[in-house]
């Protein structure tokens, strides 16, 4: 059986769905942070498969993914230090109650 390219690209659609379903739905930071690195592996998915149907002999797609995925790593450490430091200080990690930057 061979998968093609409209196969990838409505998976990667489909969790893209998920991730933003679940980042405007959810009310837990942590829950959040996650949505989004599943909206980031969907885009990656779709990068490699316009990468692998289209230019075969390039690698663009998968070095570009790799470059998402530095990315993420970096957005992850950073926003889970930031959720830490808000949870430190309002003991509550729900996004709704967190408004810091009001006066």
């Amino acid at each position: 059986m061979n998968l093609a390219l409209e196969h990838y690209l409505v998976l990667s659609a489909v969790l893209f769905a998920i991730g933003l379903y679940g980042a405007l739905t959810k009310r837990n930071a942590v829950i959040i942070l996650m949505c989004i690195e599943l909206m980031l592996n969907a885009v990656n998915i779709s990068m490699v498969a316009f990468s692998r149907f289209i230019v075969p002999a390039l690698l663009t797609g998968q070095v570009f993914a790799i470059f998402v995925m530095v990315v993420a790593a970096a957005e992850v450490a950073v926003g889970l230090a930031i959720i830490l430091a808000v949870y430190r200080g309002l003991e509550t990690i729900d996004a709704t109650r967190i408004n810091l930057m009001k006066w």
